[in-house]
């Protein structure tokens, strides 16, 4: 079983929309671990996510059994090598390293690349969505023969890039640029269909029009024109 004792206590500081937040419930759902959520507002960090993350005081947080773990890819790591079940990581040493690699690019890179389209117009933004899109074509030619970036089953990575299937491409009709077009990245869509079979997934997604609404709340608090 995945609960290994029933005295483990497994809490998670985060936020309904956040991907980095939602990645963690995947995993902890995907392990069958039972655990508390307490969600933070962002705007107006709570004192006990100062307590428990004051390095970087940002979402999210694991506390297992009292002690926190903070960054949403070293809590992943930590959930796969304490709860054995699912594996979501490789077992082979090359395999596991790359996906290492491809969730550092992932994050450091298309999502750091794709944030930039929000609020930029005209030429502006005609050049990150094609920089977002050379970034994308990685992931496209490694879903080549694949049914998920893991392999034939989820894995750490596909956790990792649901930030690109329920959040860029969700707010495509928000920014009104079709960052991800399934004639031009035919591999993704299908990958993301292939996520949207998941049982897990499904359940740890955030239901996508109070998704949109929020964005959309967001955006105009922070003055960006939405299309």
């Amino acid at each position: 079983m995945a609960e290994r004792s029933n005295s483990e206590e497994v809490k998670l500081l985060g936020m309904w929309a956040s991907p980095f937040s939602r990645r963690i419930e995947i995993a902890l759902t995907l392990k069958g671990v039972s655990y508390e959520f307490l969600e933070q507002d962002i705007t107006n960090k709570s004192s006990l996510l100062l307590q428990l993350n004051p390095v970087n005081k940002m979402i999210p947080v694991l506390v297992h059994n009292g002690k926190p773990i903070s960054e949403s890819l070293v809590i992943l790591e930590y959930i796969d090598e304490t709860w054995r079940d699912n594996p979501i990581l490789p077992q082979d040493p090359y395999e596991r390293t790359m996906a290492r690699f491809w969730s550092k690019f992932v994050d450091e890179q298309i999502y750091v690349t794709a944030m930039k389209v929000v609020g930029k117009t005209g030429k502006e933004r005609d050049a990150v969505v094609e920089a977002t899109r050379d970034l994308l074509m990685f992931l496209e030619k490694e879903l080549v023969g694949k049914d998920f970036l893991g392999g034939k089953s989820l894995g750490f990575v596909d956790i990792v890039a649901t930030l690109v299937a329920f959040w860029l491409m969700r707010t495509e009709e928000i920014v009104g640029v079709k960052v991800v077009p399934v004639e031009k990245f035919p591999e993704i869509h299908r990958w993301v269909k292939n996520l949207l079979g998941n049982d897990v997934i499904k359940k740890c997604i955030p239901p996508e029009d109070e998704h949109l609404k929020y964005i959309r709340a967001r955006m105009e608090k922070l003055n960006i024109k939405s299309a």
